[in-house]
């Protein structure tokens, strides 16, 4: 049976006696925090892993469960347990739209990451455009190159 790492984003950290228990029914791996658990499933699919994971930690604050790996269509699992108002709602819009409630969310987060994307590369063209109205663009390719090769700290907003 093959095995599947899943990332497990918790809502609160785990006190330890906490993450303890829960890494005896399963072996986890957490982050310095402990908001972020990660764990390798067995099970056929990543879909039956991911409901298997919930299962075993049903007692522990799981936000969200996702595949670390992307699958061959560089898709990522998102698992997501919504609190019964949500889902409901969730399901009466699929259900209008003639789609099942996962298809529904699916095509809801690739619309939202497409506008995203949509957003960030004219932001991104504005900036460029705005600093090439003050310099070169050989000065300006220079300049991106070495901010490259340096590791930030952080992204900027």
């Amino acid at each position: 049976m093959p095995h599947h790492a899943l990332e497990i984003t918790l809502t609160r950290p785990l006190p330890p006696p906490v993450l303890h228990r829960a890494a005896r029914l399963l072996p986890l791996a957490a982050n310095h925090d402990a908001t972020r658990l990660m764990a390798l499933v067995a099970a056929k699919t990543p879909q039956r892993a991911a409901h298997r994971l919930r299962r075993l930690c049903a007692r522990l604050p799981i936000d969200v469960i996702t595949t670390h790996y992307p699958d061959a269509d560089h898709s990522v699992l998102l698992n997501v347990a919504f609190p019964p108002a949500v889902h409901a709602a969730l399901t009466a819009d699929a259900r209008r739209a003639q789609q099942t409630p996962e298809r529904f969310l699916e095509l809801a987060v690739r619309r939202a990451l497409a506008r995203h994307a949509d957003r960030e590369t004219d932001r991104l063209d504005r900036a460029v455009r705005q600093l090439l109205a003050h310099t070169t663009p050989a000065y300006l390719l220079a300049a991106v190159g070495h901010a490259l090769t340096r590791l930030p700290e952080r992204p900027t907003p």
